[in-house]
């Protein structure tokens, strides 16, 4: 089965667009959860410009699903892994001025520097993935630095899909082999949506998890969020 993680940033953007607390971000993800979702999922940036870091201490002890963290590795991350005990921390290679996640990992590079942070994660008691590009090489050292599961970046997947949507997956089944192979687990994010999950799910059945906001937030505009969720959630039982 493939989990259906709700990013929840686009609720923050729009409640931080006008100020207050409208939308509630703490009670959207409740009731994410409760239209079906199976884990929530939250980035928060220094410049706070969706998820603040206040979001992540109010959400800890309300989702009853999987909590999801990611963010670049700096030394507050760890504070809010530490305070907050998520049951996965998404370790994502961004730093603070660029606008949204567009490269994985080389865990080649930074294998020495990845492996204390995903040391000092685990230590935590929190499960560890690792953004990295549809890259055999790159899967194969996250799980040798001792990750748990990779999430493959899957922009480059949803850019060529309606193109030409073999080639758009056959990198991605190769990755997702060498995780199997490696023994370590699955997860995809970026750019999923209505049109291209099923085709994923459907080429790599063992994906452990799927982190989708902005389209699906887009989709909720018109479906509205509860049978958006439950749309999403079909797709990824089409085999």
């Amino acid at each position: 089965m493939t989990r259906l993680s709700v990013n929840i940033n686009k609720i923050a953007t729009l409640r931080n667009a006008r100020g207050g607390n409208n939308p509630h971000v703490v009670q959207v993800a409740k009731d994410c959860e409760h239209f079906g979702a199976e884990g929530i999922t939250v980035h928060p940036r220094p410049d706070e410009r969706h998820i603040r870091y206040q979001d992540v201490v109010d959400l800890k002890d309300v989702v009853t699903t999987e909590f999801n963290i990611e963010g670049y590795p700096d030394e507050r991350f760890f504070e809010l892994i530490a305070l907050a005990k998520p049951a996965q921390a998404t370790l994502v290679p961004d730093g603070p001025d660029v606008l949204t996640s567009n490269a994985g990992w080389n865990t080649v590079a930074h294998f020495d520097y990845l492996k204390e942070i995903t040391s000092r994660l685990k230590a935590l008691g929190t499960r560890v993935s690792i953004f990295v590009d549809p890259d055999t090489q790159m899967v194969e050292h996250a799980a040798k630095l001792g990750a748990d599961r990779v999430e493959l970046y899957t922009e480059p997947y949803a850019a060529q899909y309606h193109q030409n949507r073999e080639a758009a997956v056959a990198p991605y089944i190769k990755a997702a082999e060498a995780a199997k192979a490696h023994g370590i687990g699955l997860n995809a994010g970026h750019d999923l949506d209505l049109h291209n999950l099923a085709y994923l799910r459907q080429n790599i059945p063992w994906l452990d998890e799927v982190s989708i906001g902005h389209a699906l937030i887009c989709d909720a505009l018109y479906y509205g969020l509860e049978n958006t969720i439950q749309m999403y959630r079909r797709q990824l039982e089409l085999i």
